[in-house]
């Protein structure tokens, strides 16, 4: 759940149930968790480590994260650098301009 937004971060809500499965994959954003209530493991890079309230955590952007072995439920709240899902992605193509001439069809053409 996010409730705030402005393009520099964005900041939300997370929660996982005891030995519930963290479908995550890496983000555009650089991120960090602040562990409100809960037990469990989080893999960042593919090195483990234990969390429970009062952990932080920060997720560089792009790299493989996510919470397991949750034993006890985690509440979260999280913080995304910019913007989560702030990336426009490509450009797009120009658009082309509309002609600038005077002449109006239809009136006596």
């Amino acid at each position: 759940m996010e409730f705030l937004r402005i393009p520099e971060m964005s900041v939300g809500f997370y929660a996982l149930p005891a030995g519930g499965i963290d479908p995550q994959t890496p983000h555009h954003e650089d991120e960090v968790y602040y562990v409100i209530r809960g037990r469990a493991m989080v893999s960042i890079d593919g090195k483990d480590r234990r969390v429970e309230a009062g952990s932080t955590i920060f997720v560089a952007k792009e790299v493989e994260h996510r919470f397991h072995t949750v034993t006890e439920a985690l509440e979260l709240l999280v913080v995304f650098a910019p913007a989560e899902s702030s990336d426009p992605g490509p450009p797009e193509p120009p658009r082309p301009e509309p002609a600038s001439g005077r002449h109006r069809p239809g009136k006596g053409s």
